[in-house]
């Protein structure tokens, strides 16, 4: 289940539901599309993913030689919870992403492309999304993974992620290349063990900010 925000803007409005990753400052709106790039693309749109909650579509390319590894998705996402799905063209990758999200059957919608899709497809999926969220039980979330700096036209939001690692601590170099309501900024993220108080038991890794 997607997390809202429950709180009521100025004027007794009610600012768009949207998605918190660790605290206000990392918010991505949903019934919108997305983009993520950067080396560590894959592993972030994972964490997007276990914010929202299943069920979550991945769409990859037929060919790709840099598919997703099941068991990087320990900790994060349960694999009854992701469906798989591959396509011999962008084009027809776009399409059922653009499906997905019109539907409302998913809380996440993943389309992990070669290179940034052009304006049109990116209007076309923004119009699914907030098509879905009238009409299905989830208000979706787009997610476009692009190589290098990304550069997507017309999208949301864009981020970067990249490995930062230092010996014995896992870390990211989390950045807001755009978006609409917000400046560039940039974050250090450290994934540190969790433990599981009543069960005496380890817990998924949690991510902090550092």
């Amino acid at each position: 289940m997607s997390v809202l925000d429950p709180r009521l803007g100025r004027h007794g409005h009610r600012p768009a539901p949207s998605l918190s990753l660790w605290d206000d400052t990392l918010r991505l709106a949903l019934a919108r599309v997305h983009e993520v790039c950067g080396t560590a693309r894959r592993t972030l749109a994972l964490r997007i993913a276990a914010a929202a909650g299943g069920p979550v579509l991945w769409i990859a390319p037929a060919r790709s030689t840099a598919s997703l590894n099941p068991s990087g998705m320990a900790g994060m996402l349960a694999p009854r919870d992701v469906l798989f799905v591959t396509a011999d063209r962008p084009a027809d990758m776009l399409w059922a992403m653009e499906e997905t999200l019109r539907s409302g059957a998913a809380s996440v919608a993943i389309a992990d492309l070669s290179d940034p899709p052009a304006m049109t497809p990116v209007r076309r999926l923004h119009l699914a999304a907030e098509a879905g969220a009238g009409t299905g039980p989830c208000r979706p979330l787009g997610l476009i993974l692009t190589p290098g700096a990304g550069g997507a036209p017309g999208v949301e939001t864009r981020w970067r992620m990249d490995p930062a690692h230092l010996p014995g601590h896992d870390r990211w170099r989390l950045e807001r290349l755009h978006a609409r309501m917000a400046p560039p900024r940039a974050w250090t993220i450290e994934e540190r063990p969790a433990h599981d108080a009543e069960a005496g038991t380890p817990a998924p890794a949690a991510w902090l900010r550092v």
